[in-house]
């Protein structure tokens, strides 16, 4: 009986010095999720990895890794894509190519 109040009291002194969290867009993983299997929906397993955020506002570029295997196929499908999120809905995506040889350039006003 004595331990579960230690315990309890080394789980409050510890969440004193937790920092909080500064922003949000929603749920980052649960957005990304469904993204993943809307893009993929004959997939039989996948997983994903988020490379980078950029935040401004309460708009988050997301730079995202999957890796796909389809029923079909054995040999898993990598791919990459950023996903604007804004105000905790997708509201964009783009396939970015994984060939070091991509030409892929910022857009010039």
């Amino acid at each position: 009986m004595r331990y579960r109040w230690i315990l309890f009291g080394v789980l409050v002194w510890a969440g004193t010095f937790t920092s909080p969290i500064l922003a949000s867009t929603g749920d980052i993983g649960t957005i990304v999720e469904k993204f993943v299997v809307r893009q993929f929906p004959d997939a039989a397993s996948h997983y994903w990895v988020i490379n980078e955020t950029q935040w401004d506002g309460d708009e988050m570029i997301v730079d995202l890794e999957t890796v796909v295997t389809e029923r079909r196929d054995m040999e898993p499908t990598l791919s990459r894509f950023l996903l604007l999120i804004v105000a905790g809905e997708l509201k964009a995506s783009q396939n970015v190519p994984l060939e070091p040889a991509a030409d892929c350039r910022t857009e010039e006003a």
